[in-house]
């Protein structure tokens, strides 16, 4: 399955990391393009001006790993398109010139899913995919998700709870499911 992932999902670093994390273990293939790294990148200066620095290297690692995740730009498609906002039409086409069966954003109001349909591509939240995948994959989600849990203990020095962890990142389902 490929899957676009919008620039508000990569932001977070845990949702961004639970993503990819599941990707890494071949449960999708991941999807994007220069400008939604872009997008990604200059969203990152909210955590303060070191923020888009980090964020560049990650983009910079991800786009190492996975060298063909990232969709060239299709401006005669971008062209018959439309969205309610305008500035998002660019994450559609790059699924649909990707060949992508969805899109993951928590942007739910910007990409109706009857307009998606007709292109034949699904839009998917974050929580509701990763749970759907934890599903089909118990045992590789729940891998993804004691590693990053691992870590952010590591890098905070808090004694962090999964579901508390995955909570905070706006995946409740998903923490409700690990921790069941």
């Amino acid at each position: 399955m490929r899957v676009v992932l919008d620039a508000c999902v990569l932001f977070p670093t845990v949702m961004r990391e639970m993503l990819m994390g599941a990707a890494k273990a071949g449960l999708f293939e991941p999807r994007w393009s220069s400008r939604i790294l872009e997008e990604w990148a200059l969203a990152a200066r909210k955590i303060g001006p070191e923020g888009e620095t980090i964020a560049r290297g990650e983009i910079a690692i991800l786009s190492a790993y996975w060298p063909k995740a990232s969709v060239p730009v299709h401006q005669g498609l971008e062209a018959r398109l439309y969205l309610p906002d305008e500035n998002d039409i660019h994450v559609l086409a790059s699924a649909i010139h990707s060949s992508s069966d969805a899109i993951v954003t928590m942007n739910a109001k910007d990409f109706p899913r009857n307009i998606l349909s007709e292109e034949g591509v699904e839009r998917r939240d974050p929580d509701g995919f990763l749970w759907a995948l934890w599903s089909d994959h118990p045992d590789e989600i729940q891998q993804v998700a004691d590693a990053i849990l691992n870590e952010a203990r590591r890098l905070s020095g808090e004694d962090w709870t999964m579901r508390k962890l995955l909570k905070k990142a706006r995946l409740p389902r998903l923490a409700k499911a690990l921790t069941s």
